[in-house]
């Protein structure tokens, strides 16, 4: 019976230590452990994104024609027009494959320059506070990465050019918002919402599993969140 207290205890505090508060971190060990983490999320995000299918595959992200253009696009396929309206929408998410590589140096730097109290703020913060720091920290440098090859991708489909005039004619009587005037910046927008989409979706997994996490640091990190 003593025994078996006793290693009912030794158990006990066994576990005790490992059950780690940010609090028993050091601040160099918690900014390492997000970035690590951070650098793998963003990483599996694009590999996930920017290959045949990323998009179009995956319905969470998937570009569609926007607002009351995707009403009038449904009507177009009752009328026997649906192949244009699928040659644009194609167009659209390989457009967004193609361009969503560009983002990961851009990413993983926007981890590297992350301060100490960046990191702080970071974890204290909501459930998806790090996806929110990259977004914020770096969608405008990757926006202006992603346009030119949208646009170049885009231009090459026909019937892109009649959807930016009929989007610039909507978007002036308020049918659609001025970010889907035109073709390349509404799939440039929706690229970007997608990746941080996906980002937001790799910090929830390794928030609930910090198993996951690929470095040891960072199942220290997220474990002790």
């Amino acid at each position: 019976m003593l025994r078996l207290t006793t290693l009912a205890t030794g158990l006990l505090l066994s576990a005790n230590a490992l059950a780690l508060s940010l609090a028993d971190l050091t601040q160099s060990d918690a900014s390492s452990g997000l970035k690590d983490a951070l650098s793998q999320g963003a990483q599996i995000a694009v590999k996930q994104l920017g290959k045949p299918g990323g998009f179009s595959n995956n319905e969470d992200v998937r570009i569609e024609l926007p607002g009351k253009l995707g009403k009038a696009a449904q009507t177009m396929k009752m009328m026997g027009m649906g192949a244009q309206v699928d040659e644009l929408e194609a167009s659209m998410n390989k457009a967004a494959e193609a361009a969503v590589p560009q983002a990961q140096a851009i990413l993983l730097d926007a981890v590297k320059k992350m301060t100490v109290t960046d990191a702080k703020g970071i974890l204290a913060g909501g459930d998806d506070s790090a996806t929110q720091y990259l977004n914020k920290s770096s969608r405008a440098e990757i926006r202006a990465k992603f346009l030119p090859i949208v646009k170049q991708a885009t231009d090459k489909v026909g019937v892109a050019k009649q959807y930016n005039a009929f989007a610039g004619q909507a978007a002036a009587f308020g049918v659609v918002d001025a970010k889907s005037a035109n073709v390349e910046n509404y799939v440039t927008e929706q690229a970007l919402d997608g990746l941080f989409k996906m980002i937001a979706e790799q910090e929830a997994s390794l928030r609930e599993n910090p198993a996951g996490a690929a470095t040891s640091l960072a199942k220290k990190v997220f474990g002790a969140l």
